[in-house]
């Protein structure tokens, strides 16, 4: 029986469940799931992911659909993508089918939080894998956690698919060149953090970093992927080895091209905000944020008219939204019932 929730006003924040799912291996193999209901976890005071960030995550969704089924947006690309970010970090990542296992086994012990087709809401899911050896020299840990955890979402921004204003962060950068920004570990979200807090200080929602060699190029926002619809009809997403390859942004660039969209990954100067009609931001929590302005210092671009998202964008939202919710077909078989 689903819970007695206020579901079209979710928020997207952490709320208790009825348990999560755990797996550990040590130093050979994987071991069973283990479900647990206590959300408080014993750690060791030493452990390489307190001391050395040995710590990577990822974020996924379950959705309701049309048909009564309960199905997740296309985990085996999660999957792999942990398994990028654990090996960048010299860590050991779940296989691929424990991966999925524990993602459809945190859905199904919540099924009753799972929210119910036709609110607009989702159950949000985080695999999170830590490093577990007391280390305080510096070297990889042998033994490893890989814990699952899910809750109901949602929209990421309060007012859901609706423009928001950005601004460019020059004081701090995101990701090294040649560094982690390309995979989904901890660290990464921490050193965007101050960055994040001085824009929404500054009244800016979201936070486009620059590419940290030469502040010159567009990287990606502090929260999600850069992408934008040129005056000639084109997709746009920037290239750069910093960049966190998002399974969202993909799957938008997919359908774009059925629309008969071209889609170009192409490095992208600041000024050549200019070229562009509508930009947006993607990822799993999202899915599109129409973006209005990106200010820097004394430069504002805009892109469309204020409080209206712009076409493409919406029409590309529309349908990744309708696939997830099962009122458009699956054509690709992104859609795994759980």
């Amino acid at each position: 029986m689903k819970k007695e929730i206020d579901w079209g006003n979710l928020g997207f924040q952490y709320m208790q469940t009825d348990s999560y799912v755990s797996s550990v291996f040590d130093g050979n193999s994987w071991s069973e799931l283990e479900v647990s209901s206590d959300p408080q976890m014993s750690i060791h005071i030493a452990a390489a992911c307190l001391h050395y960030g040995q710590s990577c995550f990822e974020g996924l969704k379950a959705f309701s659909r049309k048909d009564g089924s309960v199905a997740l947006f296309r985990p085996q690309e999660n999957a792999l993508r942990m398994i990028e970010s654990a090996n960048r970090i010299a860590m050991v990542a779940p296989p691929v089918e424990l991966f999925i296992e524990a993602v459809k086994k945190v859905v199904q012990l919540n099924s009753d939080w799972v929210p119910p087709y036709g609110e607009g809401a989702s159950f949000y899911i985080r695999p999170l894998l830590i490093g577990t050896d007391t280390r305080i020299g510096i070297r990889p840990s042998q033994n490893y956690r890989l814990i699952v955890l899910g809750m109901p979402v949602g929209p990421y921004y309060k007012d859901g698919f609706f423009p928001v204003k950005g601004c460019v962060q020059d004081s701090f950068d995101r990701a090294a060149p040649k560094g982690v920004g390309n995979v989904k570990v901890a660290g990464n979200y921490a050193a965007g953090m101050l960055g994040d807090i001085q824009s929404k200080s500054k009244g800016y929602s979201i936070t486009l970093y620059l590419d940290s060699a030469t502040h010159r190029y567009i990287d990606e926002f502090g929260t999600s992927n850069f992408l934008a619809i040129t005056h000639d009809n084109k997709l746009v997403v920037p290239k750069s080895e910093s960049i966190l390859p998002s399974i969202t942004n993909k799957s938008i660039q997919k359908i774009a091209e059925e629309f008969g969209l071209t889609v170009e990954c192409r490095p992208i100067e600041f000024e050549q905000l200019a070229d562009f009609s509508e930009v947006g931001a993607c990822g799993t929590a999202a899915v599109i944020t129409p973006v209005y302005s990106i200010t820097r210092g004394d430069q504002v671009f805009t892109f469309g008219e204020e409080g209206k998202a712009g076409k493409v964008l919406e029409k590309l939202y529309k349908e990744i939204q309708g696939i997830q919710f099962g009122e458009i077909e699956d054509r690709h078989g992104w859609m795994v019932e759980v």
